[in-house]
């Protein structure tokens, strides 16, 4: 609080946080596990919430086991999906992918989303993706995502966003500041901040709902 900087391992390593966790093995798949149990309940809302009718493609952009996509190809026979994340990811991510039947439905992309082409789809989504990071890092992705999309498709944003006055969302304000400890300039942002960058890149049509709990969405479309 009193620095401003990160206060993880990170801070005392050096080292970047999701390449040292990879090492150990028990820790990666604990912390993957993890996101994923966060995921679910969300994944379930969104593949509920969001007009599936004549997509054709999901990407979840790091999406870590795919529990997105997974839960909208369960609930869409006719859709194919996949997760864009970091290599290390591959192995559990197959592991989940068999697991729960969707092997032939469901693809892992390895890469990194700054550095690297965007696989193609007619949906993306960025969930729990923009709070890692500050904002020329946000503006950066969601231009990325507009330029990779074709026209007619659509950017689904999802996080604990903080309502606007910044007063009822007691989850997400806790979670920014968790944000704060974790990261180089990652934290929490309003309903109407995801609206006015998704409109600044171009999107021509962007939408907000709530999700569960303390998570909304914005859907952006081109």
């Amino acid at each position: 609080m009193k620095t401003g900087t990160l206060q993880n391992e990170v801070a005392h390593s050096g080292a970047p946080f999701f390449a040292t966790l990879s090492q150990d093995p028990v820790a990666w798949r604990n912390f993957l596990n993890g996101m994923n149990g966060v995921s679910t309940p969300l994944a379930g809302a969104l593949a509920a919430d969001f007009d599936w009718s004549g997509r054709r493609h999901v990407i979840d952009l790091g999406g870590a086991l795919g529990a997105v996509p997974a839960a909208v190809l369960r609930s869409n026979p006719d859709i194919t999906g996949g997760v864009f994340e970091l290599p290390p990811v591959q192995p559990v991510f197959e592991e989940f992918a068999a697991a729960h039947g969707l092997a032939d439905r469901l693809a892992f992309h390895g890469g990194d989303f700054f550095a690297d082409p965007l696989p193609e789809a007619d949906v993306y989504v960025m969930g729990q993706i923009l709070h890692d990071w500050n904002l020329e890092q946000r503006l950066f992705l969601l231009q990325k995502a507009y330029d990779a999309l074709p026209e007619g498709g659509t950017l689904i944003v999802y996080d604990a966003m903080i309502d606007d006055e910044r007063r009822q969302n007691s989850y997400g304000l806790l979670l920014s500041l968790n944000m704060l400890i974790d990261t180089e300039g990652g934290s929490e942002y309003t309903v109407a901040d995801a609206t006015q960058w998704l409109q600044s890149v171009g999107f021509a049509k962007v939408e907000a709902r709530h999700l569960i709990g303390g998570y909304s969405a914005v859907y952006a479309s081109k």
